[in-house]
């Protein structure tokens, strides 16, 4: 739990080299009553009541959800600014680590959690075609949401949020 009462969680931006640096996405299994069913994402989850740290539950969400272990395979490069989940969804504060991969990590899926994963190249996610929106209705309102496609991968909400910071962040760097 934060300082302010909001639950924590945190996940994993998981960047291998490649002939472009590569990022690793998740798709949620569907699940009744879960807000994030079904939707792209990056591994992660709820901080446990015996995790020593907000890193600690990034790295083992990541290997429950995707079988690697980036606790001893990986190394962290750094945190991103914490978001909150919006109004709409389960008060969350999520802390996204950014940590590297070794290109000849496997994934192992835990189909409870995850159905897809893809490591997709920061060059398709920076190509302008992936730029668009999606929009639906609910509750007689319309939403428009801006997105990134990759493949059949629609990147929207928290998770495009996180990724335009890693993007914006990683291109500074030069990467």
């Amino acid at each position: 739990m934060s300082p302010g009462g909001v639950p924590e969680a945190a996940v994993a931006l998981a960047v291998r080299p490649a002939e472009s640096l590569e990022i690793l996405l998740i798709r949620r299994t569907e699940r009744a009553g879960d807000p994030w069913s079904g939707q792209i994402a990056f591994p992660g989850g709820r901080r446990a009541a015996g995790d020593p740290s907000l890193v600690h539950t990034a790295l083992r969400e990541t290997a429950e959800e995707t079988g690697l272990d980036l606790s001893s395979s990986g190394r962290i490069l750094g945190r991103l600014d914490e978001m909150r989940t919006s109004s709409r969804l389960p008060p969350l504060l999520i802390a996204p680590w950014v940590v590297a991969a070794p290109h000849s990590i496997e994934l192992r899926l835990d189909a409870r959690e995850v159905v897809d994963a893809a490591w997709v190249p920061l060059a398709a996610l920076r190509d302008p075609r992936a730029t668009s929106e999606l929009r639906f209705e609910r509750e007689g309102q319309i939403f428009v949401f801006p997105t990134l496609i990759y493949r059949d991968f629609v990147i929207w909400g928290l998770t495009h949020r996180i990724l335009e910071q890693f993007l914006e962040r990683a291109a500074d760097a030069g990467l």
